[in-house]
C-alpha cells in the first residue's frame, strides 16, 4: 500500500503551513502536495500555546491560530487544504525514511514516495530523564511543545488555582509560562542554573529589568542550581521539588522548559548534520539535492555573519519554509537565503524585539526604571545586534535596518549617548555597510576591503519581510495581549 506525491512536507508545525501557502501561490497543482504530521490537527502558530492559550479568560483556541495568521496572512483551515487539493496526513508517525529511494514509511505500514521532500520535523522538548531526573510522567508535571501539551497544562492549571507552581528553566518557555501562571493566580517560583533569565540572549542588565518586574508580580527566582528530584504523594502527584543546593519547594504544578532537541533521527547517516540539525545550503537544500530542511531542524548559512547557524524561533521557521519552496519551484531564480535573525516575545505588558547577534560588547540605552529600554551589540567595530523593549513600529524597523547594514562603531560612549537615535538616523540617511564577518579573514594584513555605500531604501528591501512580521507582532500584541 502506498501513495506518491511530487512534494511532501514532513512535519505539521509552523513551517509546514507557510510552505503550503507558498506552494499554492506559485501554482502547485491539486494532488501534488502532501503534509505528514504526527499531530491530529492542521498546522498552527506554535507561539500561541505559551501565550493566549493559557489565559484564564477568553483563551485563544483553534481554529483562530492556524497558520498563517502569525504573519497577517490568510488562515489555513482544514477546509483550505482540501479546497487547494493538498493532502493532510494527520495523526501519522513516519518510522523510517530512505532519501535515496525517495520514500517514507509510516507506522501504519504505508509507503509515501516523493520527488521533493521538505523536512519540517522541528524539535522535541528535552525531558528531565535525559538529565537523570525521573518524574516526567507525574500527572502534574507538564511540558509545552504542542497542542496536546497545552491542553494538559490548561487542565492542570485549572485544577490548582491559587496553588504553587514551579517553573524549571529560564528561557522562552519558562518566562512566558511563568507570566501565564501568575495571570492564573498561582504562586510561581522559577528555577534555572544560569545567573539570570534568558541567558542565551539577554545581557545581565536586560535580564534584571524583567526579573524585577516579575518579582513585583510575586514571582520568586532560585538561580544557580538545578532540579535533583521530586517528592510524590500516594497518587503519584508531585508535592515538592528538591533542588541540588538543598532547597525544597512546595509544588502543585511543575512546568519544565529546559530546551529542545532537533528531530533528525530519521535522517542520521543519510544527510549531513551540523549544529545539532540538518545542514543546508543557502537555498535550504540538504546534502541530497531532492531534500530540503527548514525551521528548527535546519542549520543554514547566515550571510550576515558568514557562518552556519541553527535558529530556534518562529520567524526563522516561516521564512526558511517560504524560501525552500521558491528554491524548489524556480531554482535558477532563487537567491541565497539572506536572513536577518529576529526574535521577539510578549509577557505581561512587555513586548520586545531583537535582531542580529548578541556577540561582542553590549551598549545599553534607555530608562531602565521606565517602560522603554534597548541595547546594541558591537563586534569587530561594527554593530551586529539590536534589542528594543516598548518600541513603535518605526523604531523596530529602524533597529532592524541598523543591524542589517552593520554600520561601523568606533565610539561606544557616543553610541550609548545616542541610544535609539543612532538607529533612527541610519534609517534616514546613507550608511556604510561591511561584508559578513568571515569575509575579512581571508584578506592579508594591510589590504582593505571595500565597503560600498548602501542607502536605506536599498537595505530596507532586504528586511521588508522581517519588518512586516515585526509590525504585525507589535500590533497584535498591543491590541489583544493574547498570543
Amino acid at each position: 500500500m502506498g501513495r506518491a506525491f511530487v512534494y511532501v512536507i514532513l512535519g505539521g508545525g509552523v513551517a509546514a503551513g507557510y510552505a503550503a501557502l507558498e506552494f499554492t501561490r506559485k501554482g502547485v497543482a491539486p494532488g501534488e502536495l502532501c503534509i505528514i504530521s504526527e499531530e491530529p490537527v492542521a498546522p498552527y502558530e506554535r507561539p500561541a500555546l505559551s501565550k493566549g492559550y493559557l489565559l484564564p479568560e477568553a483563551p485563544t483556541r483553534l481554529p483562530s491560530f492556524h497558520t498563517c495568521v502569525g504573519a497577517n496572512e490568510e488562515r489555513l483551515s482544514p477546509k483550505w487544504y482540501k479546497e487547494h487539493g493538498i493532502e493532510l496526513v494527520l495523526g501519522t508517525r513516519v518510522i523510517s525514511a530512505d532519501v535515496r529511494r525517495k520514500t517514507l514509511l509510516t507506522a501504519a505500514g504505508e509507503t509515501i514516495s516523493f520527488k521533493f521532500l521538505i523536512i519540517a520535523t522541528g524539535a522535541r522538548a528535552l525531558k528531565l530523564e535525559e538529565f537523570g531526573v525521573t518524574g516526567s510522567d507525574a500527572p502534574n508535571v507538564c511540558y509545552l511543545r504542542n497542542l496536546a501539551d497545552a491542553n494538559r497544562l490548561v487542565d492542570v492549571i485549572g485544577s490548582q488555582t491559587g496553588g504553587n507552581a514551579v517553573v524549571i528553566g529560564g528561557g522562552y518557555i519558562g518566562m512566558e509560562c511563568a507570566a501565564s501562571l501568575v495571570i492564573n493566580k498561582m504562586n510561581v517560583t522559577m528555577v534555572f542554573p544560569e545567573p539570570h533569565c534568558m541567558a542565551r540572549l539577554f545581557s545581565p542588565k536586560i535580564a534584571g529589568y524583567y526579573e524585577e518586574y516579575y518579582k513585583s508580580k510575586g514571582v520568586q527566582f532560585v538561580k544557580g542550581t538545578v532540579l535533583s528530584s521530586f517528592d510524590f504523594d500516594s497518587d503519584g502527584q508531585v508535592t515538592s521539588v528538591n533542588l541540588r543546593d538543598g532547597t525544597q519547594l512546595p509544588a502543585d504544578v511543575v512546568v519544565v522548559g529546559i530546551g529542545i532537541r532537533p528531530n533528525t533521527s530519521l535522517f542520521e547517516g543519510q544527510l549531513t548534520l551540523d549544529k545539532g540539525g540538518i545542514k543546508t545550503n543557502g537555498k535550504m537544500q540538504t546534502s541530497n539535492a531532492s531534500v530540503y530542511a527548514v525551521g528548527d531542524v535546519a542549520a543554514f548559512p547566515v550571510k550576515l555573519f558568514g557562518e552556519t547557524r541553527r535558529l530556534e524561533h518562529v520567524d526563522s521557521a516561516r521564512k526558511s519554509a517560504i524560501h525552500a519552496v521558491a528554491s524548489i519551484l524556480d531554482p535558477q531564480k532563487a537567491d541565497e537565503f539572506d536572513y536577518l535573525p529576529f526574535f521577539y516575545s510578549r509577557v505581561f505588558a512587555f513586548s520586545w524585539q531583537f535582531y542580529g547577534d548578541n556577540a561582542g560588547e553590549v551598549v545599553h540605552f534607555g530608562d531602565f526604571s521606565g517602560s522603554r529600554i534597548g541595547a546594541y551589540w558591537v563586534s569587530k567595530g561594527h554593530l551586529v545586534g539590536s534589542f528594543l523593549e516598548g518600541g513603535t513600529k518605526e523604531e523596530y524597523d529602524a533597529i532592524a535596518l541598523a543591524t542589517k547594514v552593520k554600520p561601523a562603531v568606533d565610539d561606544l560612549a557616543k553610541l550609548e549617548e545616542l541610544g535609539l537615535e543612532f538607529a533612527l538616523a541610519i534609517s534616514e540617511g546613507p550608511v556604510e555597510t561591511c561584508p559578513p564577518s568571515g569575509d575579512n579573514d581571508d584578506n592579508p594584513p594591510g589590504l582593505a576591503v571595500e565597503k560600498p555605500t548602501v542607502y536605506p531604501w536599498h537595505a530596507a528591501a532586504g528586511v521588508a519581510v522581517a519588518a512586516s512580521v515585526a509590525a504585525f507582532a507589535y500590533w497584535y500584541g498591543r491590541r489583544r495581549r493574547r498570543w
